[in-house]
């Protein structure tokens, strides 16, 4: 899509889209299941044209220099489209939040007074790379009663509106309107500023990308954000810790995927059992090409780590590279997190009760865990079918945000002829 007038163009996006949002906010919760499950069996049938088109974008990518983390979001394989199906179902397994009324009680004049979970309306969703985002936000978006607006990055136009035309499909075939999901047709970055500055037509923004895209979209944006800005995830092993545990959390945080927001980047070591566990980590990390990057402490114990800067504790690597440091205490674990911690998500490995207690109370990220990877930090394996992104805000939604992020409440008033006296 070229030679177009931006402006007239996402005007005329944001009017379907609000037009469709009338038409999600009534629509019964059958007709959405449908939809989700008519998409997903779409997803699997055209299975060998979503990777024809993804290989385009992979093609192009590589052209660009893309990183090989970028590449590794971008692919689509049978496992990730299988997924995607998957997480479309899941979504239409899962409890409808619209119309959910709770706390409703009598107050003292006789009427009842409670809140009814509501659709936000129509839901601006900027992303790069992941084509598996076009279904896990057009799956949430519909089944909480929303039109969204999608806008990927052009390193992945192809994958996305291969997508974009089985989401279509599945809404068509539930009778539901197909303007319910519409996928910007132009890499212009023009669409994005447009997009974030139409409050009369999009009533919440997400931004799922990197640094820079992010803080651009909560710099310049007229249209509320929810937003994650970096995934710098730290797991502290403690000296009360089953260093067999340990060893495997710590492995599978940081090299189950790289590219990831809920990698750990920074590995945080008591002194009482950094000489014994260290080197086995080490053994695993040398095996699979991870960088190693410590204090002097951990340089002392590993003689291939390189010395560590002040700025890799703020660094979230999405790449074979960790930071390791030495603490004297859980006390200093947690002040090295609320210093650099991006309040994503942290762990400790302990088998002390209590220090996990202190741990999950005073460490203040949208996600902490005891004896458990990072890599669990994720809608799908919370329960949530698939989620839009990880919320780092306090306000509003918090950690990944699934159907109950993309709603809001409203008060509801019941009474038989009351008046106010």
């Amino acid at each position: 899509m070229t030679d177009i007038d931006i402006k007239a163009y996402m005007a005329a996006v944001g009017t379907k889209a609000r037009a469709a949002a009338t038409a999600m906010s009534r629509a019964e919760t059958g007709a959405k299941n449908a939809a989700l499950l008519a998409m997903a069996d779409a997803l699997l049938a055209d299975a060998a044209t979503l990777k024809a088109e993804n290989a385009k974008d992979l093609d192009a990518g590589r052209a660009k220099g893309l990183d090989a983390a970028m590449l590794d979001r971008l692919e689509l394989t049978d496992a990730r489209i299988a997924g995607m199906a998957e997480g479309l179902r899941q979504v239409a397994a899962l409890p409808d939040p619209v119309g959910a009324i709770t706390g409703l009680d009598y107050r003292p004049s006789g009427i009842q007074v409670g809140k009814m979970r509501v659709p936000i309306g129509v839901i601006g969703i900027i992303y790069e790379s992941r084509p598996n985002v076009t279904a896990d936000a057009a799956a949430l978006c519909l089944k909480s009663g929303n039109a969204t607006v999608l806008r990927g990055g052009s390193e992945a136009i192809h994958s996305n509106q291969a997508i974009a035309a089985c989401i279509h499909q599945g809404l068509e075939a539930a009778g539901l309107p197909r303007d319910a999901v519409q996928v910007v047709g132009t890499t212009d970055r023009a669409a994005v500023g447009e997009l974030i500055a139409m409050p009369e037509y999009v009533d919440v923004i997400v931004p799922r990308g990197g640094k820079g895209l992010i803080e651009r979209i909560s710099r310049d944006a007229r249209v509320p954000v929810i937003k994650h800005l970096d995934g710098i995830c730290h797991v502290y092993i403690d000296d009360r810790a089953d260093l067999d545990k340990a060893v495997a959390i710590a492995d599978n945080a940081k090299t189950h995927r790289y590219g990831v927001c809920n990698a750990m980047e920074t590995l945080l070591v008591h002194e009482g059992v950094a000489a014994e566990v260290l080197p086995r980590l080490n053994a695993i990390y040398t095996d699979k090409g991870v960088e190693l990057r410590g204090c002097e402490r951990t340089q002392a114990i590993l003689s291939n780590a390189i010395a560590a800067t002040d700025a890799d504790w703020d660094t979230e690597y999405l790449a074979p590279i960790l930071a390791i440091r030495v603490v004297d205490d859980l006390d200093a674990a947690m002040d090295h997190i609320r210093a650099h911690s991006s309040a994503h998500t942290e762990s400790i490995v302990t088998e002390d009760y209590t220090r996990a207690r202190r741990f999950l109370r005073e460490v203040d990220s949208s996600s902490v865990m005891v004896n458990a990877s990072t890599r669990f930090a994720d809608g799908f394996e919370y329960g949530l079918g698939a989620e839009i992104g990880i919320s780092t805000d306090k306000l509003h939604a918090r950690g990944p945000v699934g159907l109950e992020g993309l709603t809001t409440q409203k008060f509801i008033v019941l009474g038989d002829g009351h008046i106010r006296k």
